[in-house]
């Protein structure tokens, strides 16, 4: 049976982990080096690390932030923000990172997903998207929720898993940060496109809502932010509620 993915979030601007709801009202959630160490001693499946100011405030990605994050997680660890062209893929490879997630830049520039697939394998490459609904469609969202690329996301991401990638992010903007559950018809129709792992984003606020995304939602990975972060629940506390409830998890 393949396991669910349980991957703490940690949105990193100008070296802390922030949080806030819907892309806005931002507030400070810790040190990135010390919620890395607590996400791994609790046994995480996956660290997931966004810059989350790079491409609006064009900078690169806080390669220092990584290595010294990396140093501290023996789990696979993925790093987007400011990731543009196939050097950054590999500057943030070289610092620690596992995988590489691509958002905006794979929207002005689809072919970087397959040079990066060609240049690292497929595995390394995850695309970010930032959905946002309007009217009866989900629209990807680009420089940190800001600017809406006119790309329907259902459409994007199925040719982003043909040029490929190898796994998408799915975030939704609408539910991000307000705890009111993830965007279960947002997962299903993302998931029932594309043949690669989708992994649920944006909106969990207790127990049932994240055992909704994998059983409703078919999410292959549920990522985590404001629940870890400011320690309503730990990771092992989520995966035993998930494993009782009939979730295969990894141990």
């Amino acid at each position: 049976m393949i396991t669910t993915r349980l991957i703490p979030c940690l949105d990193v601007d100008d070296g802390r982990v922030v949080k806030g709801i819907k892309f806005k009202g931002i507030r400070d959630a810790g040190d990135p080096v010390d919620l890395a160490k607590r996400y791994n001693t609790q046994n995480a499946d996956e660290l997931v690390f966004l810059d989350i100011g790079a491409s609006y405030k064009s900078r690169e990605t806080m390669l220092n932030v990584v290595e010294a994050v990396s140093r501290e997680v023996f789990i696979p660890l993925t790093v987007g923000g400011g990731i543009r062209t196939v050097v950054d893929m590999r500057n943030a490879l070289m610092a620690g990172a596992d995988k590489v997630a691509i958002c905006s830049a794979a929207l002005a520039n689809p072919e970087v997903l397959s040079e990066g697939a060609y240049q690292f394998g497929a595995q390394c490459v995850v695309l970010s998207i930032d959905a946002k609904r309007e009217g009866e469609n989900w629209y990807a969202f680009t420089h940190g929720g800001r600017k809406n690329s006119g790309r329907e996301v259902v459409e994007w991401a199925k040719e982003a898993a043909k040029l490929g990638a190898g796994e998408i992010l799915l975030n939704s903007i609408d539910r991000d940060g307000t705890k009111a559950g993830f965007d279960i018809e947002l997962l299903n129709a993302v998931g029932q496109a594309v043949n690669i792992p989708v992994i649920a984003s944006g909106g969990a606020g207790t127990l049932p809502q994240i055992l909704e995304a994998v059983n409703a939602g078919n999410a292959d990975a549920v990522l985590l932010a404001s629940l870890l972060h400011y320690g309503e629940f730990t990771v092992q506390e989520i995966k035993t509620y998930l494993e009782k409830n009939g979730v295969k998890m990894r141990w």
